[in-house]
């Protein structure tokens, strides 16, 4: 790929935006760009730490497995967003897999490129550090809820928190949802189970606080947000 492609991609992001204009066009010199279907793997866990990622299109869901063999999701990656970007450690291989959600396209950053702008670029430097600490930030809130809040509580919070993120103003009032996830995921990442998902987003639906259809169910049209607390 030619390196004035990389560096349009580059530009797209808005974290990279404190970088000069030479530490661009290094970055894209040394990035290399990677398109992967849905259901693939990046990396798994226990792969040797080689790379950080940015997403140029699509999403990505990071998880880990437990030792009594479930599967826990840590977070969702969408795109503009970077991943795998928790490299200063002593650690030599990952502690979690990351699987596509929806076919991506990848700018591919080697560790050691990506170490020399933090540590060259003192802004940037502390925009990935606040990226890494409120990403665990948010792992700490997760348990926390996990001891102090009900299954159908943490499944409100996860459709509030995604339409804060993700949501599209319909009209005066309704938020649209592409979370593109299904129910089982969704328990995943809201330490319940796709029966209590399926459950409670029926309940919600039924109440005309949400909106989905059968065939489309990782799209909901938030109808009344207030409802929801």
């Amino acid at each position: 790929m030619e390196l004035s492609t990389k560096i349009q991609m580059v530009e797209q992001f808005k974290l990279l935006s404190s970088l000069s204009t030479f530490q661009k066009e290094d970055l894209a010199r040394n990035a290399s760009v990677l398109e992967m279907k849905k259901s693939k793997h990046v990396y798994s866990y226990g792969s040797k730490i080689q790379n950080v990622y940015f997403i140029v299109k699509g999403s990505v869901k990071l998880g880990t497995h437990t030792s009594a063999g479930k599967t826990l999701i840590k977070n969702i990656v969408y795109q503009n967003e970077l991943f795998g970007e928790n490299v200063f450690t002593t650690a030599e291989n990952r502690k979690e897999f990351v699987e596509v959600m929806s076919e991506v396209k990848l700018l591919v950053i080697p560790v050691a490129v990506f170490k020399r702008l933090v540590i060259n670029n003192h802004h940037f430097g502390q925009l990935v550090m606040q990226i890494v600490i409120g990403r665990l930030a948010n792992l700490e809130s997760r348990m926390q809820n996990f001891v102090f809040k009900k299954a159908k509580k943490r499944i409100l919070e996860f459709i509030k928190k995604t339409a804060d993120l993700r949501g599209i103003k319909i009209g005066l009032d309704e938020i649209l949802v592409n979370h593109g996830m299904s129910h089982k995921e969704i328990a995943f990442l809201t330490d319940t189970s796709r029966q209590t998902v399926a459950r409670v987003l029926g309940e919600l639906k039924k109440d005309n606080l949400i909106h989905f259809s059968a065939r489309k169910p990782s799209k909901i049209l938030i109808r009344d947000l207030a409802g929801l607390s």
